[in-house]
């Protein structure tokens, strides 16, 4: 089982969104102060608006909620390259100049700043701050922090920072209040990622390492929560802030409800699974459909104690599976990544770990309007893709599928044609074993964290087909530091891979598959993806001037992706699936994106009643 926090879509996500008129293209934006800003359009949302749509205004606060990850943390600062921190810290402990709503493809709405002004054609944006905006020391936010920040964090801080940075001309005090940053690059989703940096206290780290601080230096933010205990690697306890400055604002009316949050952390799903029958957890996430069904059949769940709540939501479905390095021979060659393709046999794999409720992840931006249509490339798209067709892999312009096993344990044909494409790729067979490049046997090592059960299951079904091929797949399972630094320096030849994608795709699709990022210790493009194509293609929908080509330029990235088969993919997710205990409520209403951070446990309340 796994407890990951997105899930995939369901079908119609954009359709409705762009029906709605947010993502309407070609609407002129003028520099008055607003108290929010869309992407495109307008924000759905008045300005006088109570609460966002999905959190209850009325909701009580108290109680306590406890959470459980696996592995563990070395560090309480998530925004350095360093060290893994728990990953809910930077949606819990720390907030920004503007918040995002989940029930609208990219709108903010003011949190740390009361309006936010921007140029008709966003090459500059600018931001006036609460006079009341607090930390939580109680020390004022000023223009200052928030210069500081930007500074910091798009030069020492995370590589998620960096590349917005290296699109700011300028950031400077333009009054008491008011911040201005101007961009070097047309770009219109910038106006909107410069309210998303997270706002830290300038004062704290006069004389300090930010990149490379201790353990107990935590980072002083803004948030209704901060930290209040810890036990390393173990535990880490958040208290509400009953001087929390923001705790009457519209955005937050609803939200932040629980007086005491902790996280718990454990050695495996399993052990996990069992922390929360056992009554230590307070919910888990459930991935797996067939688990979903088999497994939530305890004495809890049938007292009605335990409750299975299904969210569902319209986002695009995420790509989850297992990424291939092509930065290392073989796997640059795209036709031995088809043959490992090929020899995966997900029909068994599925019907072993999941019934077969679960479909496959047939490409990036699947179960969503911005994914590849399946057949030959037509229309804009194909426009879009002849530019770059002589360096296309094959299916990017006349259509591409997964393979499709015949359900069987061998799945022989495919396995025939794994091995026709690797002895095209010049891998030949001596004393059964396939030879590499370097004249050795050939193998591949996967890289798993520690507690990776479900995974490692599924590989040592992968391996044995594998090894009818004369290839040796083994694996190398190492705790968090570990993986975190190997995953950092690319030190892997295949390793797990989890990829959520929104409706509105903009900037970061450049830390996903942009050539800049490939070799950057710590990117995010894991596979390695050095492609011109997709370069001029994340230009193209960055650039995108109205419906019809920003659906089109996001259709055509998806199959220029997909056919770089760089992912064996595994399944999609289902409506998100959260067992909890019953006290734990949450509003009828749910968000567009579902269950994604800002849903649990911000708007989610204790009642024991």
């Amino acid at each position: 089982m796994g407890y990951v926090f997105f899930r995939r879509a369901r079908a119609a996500a954009l359709g409705f969104a762009l029906a709605a008129g947010n993502l309407g293209m070609g609407v002129a934006v003028t520099a008055e102060p607003s108290h929010g800003i869309a992407m495109y359009g307008a924000p759905a949302l008045p300005p006088d608006f109570v609460s966002l749509p999905y959190a209850n205004p009325d909701a009580p606060k108290g109680g306590r909620a406890v959470f459980g990850n696996t592995g563990g943390f070395d560090t309480l600062n998530p925004f350095t390259t360093k060290g893994t921190p728990p990953w809910q810290l930077r949606f819990l402990a720390y907030e920004s100049l503007m918040g995002r709503s989940l029930d609208e493809p990219f709108t903010l709405y003011g949190l740390l700043a009361e309006s936010v002004e921007t140029a008709p054609d966003r090459s500059w944006v600018e931001f006036t701050l609460r006079p009341e905006a607090r930390f939580s020391d109680g020390s004022p936010v000023t223009v200052d922090d928030v210069i500081w920040s930007y500074r910091t964090l798009g030069t020492e801080g995370h590589l998620r920072y960096r590349g917005f940075w290296s699109q700011v001309e300028s950031i400077e005090q333009t009054g008491d209040r008011t911040v201005r940053l101007t961009f070097n690059s047309d770009n219109r989703e910038l106006a909107l990622l410069a309210g998303m940096r997270p706002i830290l206290k300038k004062a704290q780290w006069e004389g300090k390492d930010f990149a490379n601080a201790p353990l107990p230096e935590i980072p002083i933010g803004t948030a209704p929560y901060v930290v209040t205990a810890y036990e390393a690697g173990r535990t880490v306890t958040l208290t509400r802030n009953p001087d929390y400055w923001g705790n009457d604002l519209p955005f937050r009316r609803g939200t932040m409800n629980f007086d005491e949050i902790k996280l718990e952390f454990f050695g495996d799903d399993t052990v996990l699974f069992e922390a929360f029958k056992g009554g230590i957890l307070s919910a888990v996430r459930e991935t797996n459909a067939e688990s979903w069904n088999s497994q939530y059949n305890f004495p809890a769940v049938s007292r009605g104690d335990i409750v299975k709540s299904e969210i569902q939501h319209q986002r695009p479905a995420a790509m989850t599976g297992f990424v291939m390095n092509s930065r290392r021979p073989p796997l640059d060659d795209w036709r031995v990544r088809q043959a490992l393709l090929e020899a995966f046999n997900y029909e068994f794999i599925n019907e072993t770990f999941t019934g077969g409720h679960q479909p496959r992840s047939e490409s990036y931006f699947d179960n969503s309007p911005l994914a590849m249509q399946p057949g030959p490339a037509e229309g804009r798209v194909r426009e879009m893709l002849m530019p770059y067709k002589d360096i296309l892999l094959p299916g990017a312009l006349e259509g591409y599928a997964m393979p499709v096993g015949n359900g069987t344990e061998r799945n022989r044909d495919n396995l025939r044609k794994a091995a026709d494409l690797l002895t095209e790729a010049g891998l030949s067979v001596k004393d059964g074993a396939r030879i590499g490049p370097d004249g050795r046997p050939l193998g591949f090592t996967v890289l798993l964290r520690q507690g990776d059960t479900q995974n490692q299951s599924i590989i040592d079904i992968y391996a044995k087909a594998l090894s009818r091929l004369g290839i040796s797949l083994r694996v190398d399972r190492v705790d968090n530091a570990q993986y975190a630094a190997r995953e950092a320096s690319q030190d892997f030849d295949i390793t797990a891979f989890r990829r959520d994608l929104s409706l509105s795709p903009g900037n970061e699709q450049r830390l996903y598959w942009g050539s800049a990022a490939a070799d950057e210790p710590g990117s995010r493009n894991m596979m390695g993806v050095k492609s011109p194509a997709v370069d001029g293609l994340i230009d193209t929908l960055l650039n995108a001037r109205s419906q019809e080509d920003f659906i089109a330029a996001a259709r055509a990235l998806d199959r220029v992706l997909t056919t770089g088969r760089y992912v064996i993919p595994l399944w999609q997710y289902g409506p998100d699936r959260i067992a909890h205990i019953k006290a734990l409520k949450y509003p009828e209403h749910t968000p567009l994106y579902g269950d994604i951070p800002g849903f649990l446990p911000e708007v989610w309340w204790y009642d024991p009643d």
